[in-house]
């Protein structure tokens, strides 16, 4: 497998605790933990593998550090890159746009040539709509640490074995 990267805000409380879950679970010998508020162009050409934190901010926006970066992202040419999104919502404070940065980001991605993976079924969850759900399926893995924080690490462990298998 090759090298993978985790992209997510080192300055976040939340993100930045589920982000290091992700990496314990993955294997921290594995994969290299990038701030997202550092991020370059170079960085998306040093690796083939990418975990994106991708939580929604305000009213189904994604953080100000992706809505800066997508101009350069829009540049790129991705199509022998592999990449997973998860994010942070709130289905009960937030339920017309639950993990609407999930599927924001995943939509820039596919544009520029981008193969997605860590799709998971949308059942366990309760929301009105959400631009990261497809169908049954959500295009990467939405985590509720507000409502259901409980299910977390099955959640992750679940997904992370899949992307591995996935990422082959």
């Amino acid at each position: 497998m090759s090298k993978t990267a985790i992209i997510y805000s080192f300055h976040t409380q939340k993100s930045k605790k589920v982000a290091e879950k992700i990496v314990d679970v993955f294997g921290k010998e594995e994969i290299d933990a990038i701030n997202a508020e550092e991020i370059t162009t170079e960085t998306f050409e040093s690796y083939d593998n990418f975990i994106l934190s991708a939580p929604t901010w305000f009213d189904g926006e994604l953080p100000n550090y992706w809505d800066e970066f997508v101009p350069d992202l829009e540049d790129m040419d991705l199509k022998n890159k592999t990449f997973a999104v998860f994010g942070l919502g709130d289905q009960k404070g937030y339920p017309e746009n639950f993990c609407d940065a999930i599927g924001i980001l995943v939509e820039i991605l596919e544009e520029c040539g981008a193969k997605v993976i860590g799709k998971i079924p949308a059942e366990g969850y309760t929301f009105e709509s959400s631009r990261a759900q497809r169908g049954d399926t959500f295009v990467g893995l939405p985590l509720d640490q507000e409502n259901q924080a409980r299910l977390t690490q099955k959640r992750i462990q679940s997904w992370i074995e899949q992307l591995k298998e996935e990422m082959k």
